[in-house]
């Protein structure tokens, strides 16, 4: 057993959980002693955390709530929209450090951080020192933080051994931190999972061994590999990460609103939040989530300003990878905004728009349905507003 070295920060964690296997389980009904008393607390209201800033070692980022790293999402476009709506940091698609090394055109761009400032890149591979090259590379371009995939569930990924399935490996992946700090003169950080399967949850010990090796940062999703996505995050099932590092923890996954963060903080004790798969088509969810933490009344754009921001997003995107390509980048973040904008309306124009503007290769025609989507979002929520009357 361990003892949680800051029972003031977060009490309930104090009681102490077991070190490595048999941790906890990701779908049992209790993780540890004392979750009881934590859901039973939950009836009388959840507290605003009171961290209101992270230290990525020398890096201070202004708020808690980060936006994730996710492949075909996060592109330069969507981080640069993310941080001026109030996110306080984002993280570059995951780059595979032989593909940097290379110099490849998907990895150029996946590395671009024009206008992100502070700009985190995430690497992922295998090697020590092809991972030390390419945390240079990412340096020698910009990068202000370097971070370390080990929890990408993909199967082409952990096919490789790479992602996730380092977390089977920690000599390995301790080795892997070391390198990747000894490369470069910049904060490095950890993003894994609970483990690789139920019968394996050791991000506890992993997080350690990342800080012993240099780490100033670890993010844990709270599911397994083996879990990909399916289910719900467990939020509580990151608590035990709190008691073994003293470098700052950010609880991930299923977080899409306020009340998530707010639970997920206090279920884990962690420093921050990472906002993944909720913020596509709403890349203003971020400081929504950040401004309502710190009470500061963060108002929440408009329709007309949504739609604003899908037509930056869009224009940006075929900027960055030209028009061809741009399109069908586009698509997924299309089809998130029109939903988002009517809010899962299966009326035929509703869904004759959706439908049009994922079909669409004309950038005119594409802005063109994105405005008829989001003024016939207004229309209907004037009819709503009327019928409640």
């Amino acid at each position: 057993m361990y003892r949680d070295p800051m029972p003031q920060r977060f009490p309930l964690l104090a009681q102490g959980f077991p070190e490595r296997k048999g941790l906890c389980s990701a779908q049992s009904t209790v993780y540890y002693p004392g979750k009881m008393q934590i859901e039973q607390k939950m009836g009388s209201g959840l507290p605003l955390p009171s961290a209101r800033t992270i230290a990525i070692g020398g890096v201070k980022l202004d708020g808690i709530v980060l936006l994730a790293p996710m492949s075909g999402i996060t592109d330069v476009i969507m981080r640069r929209l993310a941080l001026r709506l109030g996110a306080a940091g984002v993280v570059s698609e995951m780059i595979a450090s032989p593909a940097l090394a290379r110099s490849g055109e998907e990895a150029r761009l996946r590395l671009e951080g024009e206008g992100v400032s502070p700009h985190i890149v995430q690497i992922a591979g295998r090697d020590p020192a092809c991972m030390a090259q390419a945390a240079r590379i990412a340096a020698d371009s910009g990068a202000a933080v370097i971070d370390i995939n080990m929890g990408c569930p993909a199967k082409r990924v952990a096919r490789q051994l790479c992602g996730s399935a380092l977390m089977r490996e920690p000599d390995l992946a301790e080795r892997i931190v070391a390198a990747v700090v000894a490369s470069v003169d910049l904060p490095v950080t950890v993003k894994m999972r609970l483990g690789y399967d139920e019968g394996s949850l050791d991000a506890p010990f992993l997080a350690r061994r990342c800080e012993a090796a240099g780490a100033q940062l670890v993010a844990v999703h709270g599911r397994t590999r083996a879990q990909f996505y399916e289910g719900r995050a467990d939020w509580a099932a990151v608590g035990p990460v709190k008691g073994q590092v003293r470098i700052p923890l950010v609880v991930n996954g299923d977080i899409a609103s306020t009340e998530d963060a707010k639970r997920a903080l206090f279920l884990s004790g962690a420093d921050g939040v990472m906002i993944g798969r909720a913020a596509l088509g709403r890349p203003w969810l971020l400081g929504e989530v950040a401004g309502e933490l710190k009470e500061e009344g963060h108002t929440s754009p408009s329709l007309v300003e949504r739609c604003d921001i899908a037509i930056e997003h869009y224009r940006g995107l075929l900027s960055l990878y030209g028009v061809a390509l741009g399109v069908r980048h586009s698509r997924k973040h299309l089809q998130a905004y029109a939903a988002h904008a009517l809010a899962g309306q299966a009326r035929p124009m509703a869904c004759g728009l959706s439908a049009s503007l994922v079909r669409s290769e004309e950038p005119a025609e594409v802005e063109r349905l994105l405005r008829a989507i989001f003024g016939l979002a207004a229309d209907l929520g004037d009819a709503h507003l009327a019928e409640a009357a």
